[in-house]
């Protein structure tokens, strides 16, 4: 198939703003499914990206999924992401392999929180977007009022494409600005399109709001300006055209508006993801040379050149290993071998499939620009695959660091085993989810992004894997650090029969803001054996994991080593890395220790009748109040709060809100805790040293 007629695309948005729906109908109107099911349908089948049990039970999208269906002679690979932020990864992960997204915003709610954060994520990858104003038909429904908060609280130069024919429950149909024409969906499924006249009542706003479009488009042609200047009628080719070079250079948003569950402005939009979305040649994608000082190089999008692959995503099927990957250059055939530059082994490549769901479709070839999968590939999420000879690899993806833990006991020696089969799929699939075993008590904790994150694996766990486990209470990961600068000056003797250990090194600690550690050699004259420079800074290093205080990690701490003393006999890398844990120590004890506690960004969105009692909930958690503003019927309310206090709060907020209220979170800062609470962790530490001992 021809490159340019090629499109990659991801649907995100905020939580239940429609994305699995859209996506839905997007199937259904390109023939790849024969008929459409809801979210939370009623006849038990759910919609097809959610193929999860878990997800269908409650309504949410849990895992990315990928599917392909054509358009008008174009191919269109879509990844479906979930909305939760515990789920972040999943965004992050499609957003780095796809050439561009359809932002769903909902008419109603506008730019929520999540929105922001997806935002963010896009411009991390400069990926070029779209956007969809869906729910029209709600009551409350304002498009306008949406495309003002693309431009004020994301930066959008947002352009609206279409107009409604009515709103709410009178929505009928949409005003295509670029052709001038009225569209309505009819038929049982909104399949056969209509063009009509604008009515009479929209003729002069459909107008002005097309100057609007024109002036904005005109930015990027100097055809179309010129036609402007000459006020010569307006080719929609060129129009379409300026609009696709705005939308490739991410400076401006085309908004499309509709209602995918009453199945109205889905063709549109599809028609925008093949006329204004980039091919994959468009976009530039780069790789670092290893074999030149990991200098930049650009991917051409030719499957004759030698082949460049990034692993996305894993999971583990019936089958084996499913290894998703998105080919950048070259391609990827049947029975071909490449090499995995991380680890450097060749690979056979055995089954090559694309996806739909979780369905799949047997392949001979992933050309370059495509999304396909590979069986019984052992690799990691982000490993790069290239054709034998090649040292480039793709710059890894952001994963963000988990903030809550939770300790799990297996109930006997089958869920033991169960429990680890499943424990190592996860953390395999999943890099913000992570697992170890407490040294002390010897407990297995796992690690995740928030509680539903981690409720959602204990569960699957239950589920998938039979594994009957008992959940400890969440805990927070807290963090130590130091406020001042101290200085240390260590010996570390040891005389027993044969040659003793000797190391002495001097420095000082300080707190820094720019790195959790940073270590600096100062030593001058060779005070020090340059060799034994490593093993000092391990030995600081593995001070980090527990501090001497409360056993948290230590983090934000800059280590200065500018003198010490060898032994030309006893001195050893050993010798060195126990004198540069003494002299941490050392030190540590007059740096002034403190603890940071991971503080949650929190925004409820509630009705204006309960501002007051939710502001209450959140000052009673220890939340400082950013900001609180009143968007219709609803009141949006920003909080910062401390993710200890947090746990449970989805309970306490449905009963003061009578259900009416939802919230979002995610991690902002660590702050420092208040001595009171600071008080209480250190005796629940000292009560767990004496049970120790």
């Amino acid at each position: 198939m021809d490159e340019k007629k090629v499109r990659n695309i991801g649907i995100s948005a905020h939580i239940d703003s429609g994305k699995t729906t859209l996506t839905e109908r997007i199937l259904f109107y390109t023939k790849r499914i024969h008929a459409m099911h809801d979210v939370k349908g009623k006849d038990g089948v759910g919609a097809t990206m959610d193929s999860m049990e878990l997800e269908k039970e409650r309504g949410i999208t849990i895992a990315s999924a990928a599917t392909f269906c054509e358009w008008k002679g174009h191919q269109i690979n879509i990844i479906d992401t979930p909305g939760h932020v515990d789920f972040t990864v999943e965004v992050e992960r499609s957003l780095r392999v796809l050439d561009g997204a359809v932002l769903v915003l909902c008419s109603v709610g506008g730019v929520q929180s999540q929105s922001i954060t997806v935002d963010q994520q896009m411009k991390r990858y400069k990926v070029p977007c779209v956007a969809f104003i869906n729910k029209c038909d709600r009551s409350g429904a304002n498009p306008s009022r949406v495309i003002t908060q693309l431009r004020s609280k994301l930066g959008h130069n947002a352009v609206a494409m279409q107009m409604p024919i009515g709103l709410e429950n009178n929505f009928q149909g949409i005003v295509d600005l670029i052709s001038m024409k009225a569209i309505y969906f009819k038929g049982e499924n909104g399949e056969n399109i209509t063009l009509e006249e604008i009515p009479e009542n929209l003729k002069k706003e459909a107008i002005v709001k097309r100057e609007e479009l024109i002036d904005a488009a005109s930015m990027f042609s100097d055809e179309l300006t010129e036609a402007v200047l000459e006020e010569r009628e307006i080719p929609e080719e060129l129009l379409i055209k300026a609009l696709r070079s705005g939308t490739v250079e991410r400076n401006i948003t085309p908004v499309f508006i509709g209602s995918a569950y009453k199945n109205k402005g889905v063709q549109p939009l599809l028609d925008a993801v093949n006329q204004l979305l980039p091919c994959p040649s468009e976009m530039k994608n780069e790789a670092l040379d290893m074999s030149d000082d990991e200098k930049s190089v650009i991917l051409s999008s030719d499957p004759e050149d030698p082949t460049v692959a990034l692993a996305f995503k894993l999971e583990d099927g019936p089958y084996g290993q499913l290894t998703y990957i998105r080919v950048y250059q070259g391609a990827i055939s049947k029975g071909s071998t490449i090499v995995n530059a991380r680890t450097g082994k060749k690979v056979k490549v055995g089954r090559v499939v694309r996806m739909h769901a979780d369905q799949m479709e047997d392949m001979q070839t992933i050309p370059a620009g495509y999304i396909g999968a590979l069986f019984g590939i052992d690799c990691a999420s982000g490993d790069t695959f290239t054709s034998p000879g090649i040292t480039l690899t793709m710059s890894s993806m952001f994963v963000a660091d988990p903030v809550i833990s939770l300790s799990i006991s297996p109930a006997d020696n089958q869920a033991q085993v169960n429990m680890s089969k499943a424990l190592n799929r996860f953390t395999k699939e999943d890099p913000t989810f992570r697992t170890y075993i407490d040294e002390e008590t010897k407990e297995t904790i796992i690690e995740g992004m928030g509680e539903l994150h981690l409720e959602v694996y204990v569960e699957r766990m239950r589920r998938e894997y039979g594994a009957n486990v008992q959940t400890g209470n969440p805990r927070v990961a807290y963090r130590e650090t130091i406020t001042r600068k101290a200085e240390f000056n260590y010996t570390h003797k040891k005389q027993t029969g044969g040659s003793g250990q000797y190391g002495r090194i001097a420095g000082y600690i300080e707190p820094t803001t720019e790195t959790d550690f940073e270590f600096v050699n100062k030593i001058t004259g060779g005070v020090v054996p340059t060799q034994f420079i490593p093993a000092c800074e391990k030995g600081f290093r593995s001070c980090m994991a527990k501090g001497p205080r409360m056993e948290f990690p230590v983090t934000g701490i800059r280590v200065v080593i500018n003198d010490g003393a060898a032994h030309s006999v006893d001195s050893s890398e050993m010798a060195f890395q126990a004198a540069a844990r003494g002299g941490f120590l050392e030190a540590y004890a007059k740096a002034k220790a403190v603890i940071h506690e991971p503080i949650m960004k929190v925004v409820v969105e509630t009705p204006t009748e309960f501002q007051g009692s939710v502001m209450g909930l959140l000052n009673q958690r220890r939340g400082m109040i950013v900001g609180a503003q009143d968007d219709g019927p609803i009141c949006v309310i920003e909080a910062q709060v401390p993710l200890a206090e947090m746990f449970g709060f989805s309970t306490v907020l449905r009963s003061a809100t009578q259900g009416q209220a939802q919230f979002t979170m995610e991690f902002a800062l660590y702050k420092l805790v208040p001595s009171s609470i600071a008080e209480t962790l250190m005796e629940t530490a000292a009560k767990k040293k004496n049970m120790k001992n």
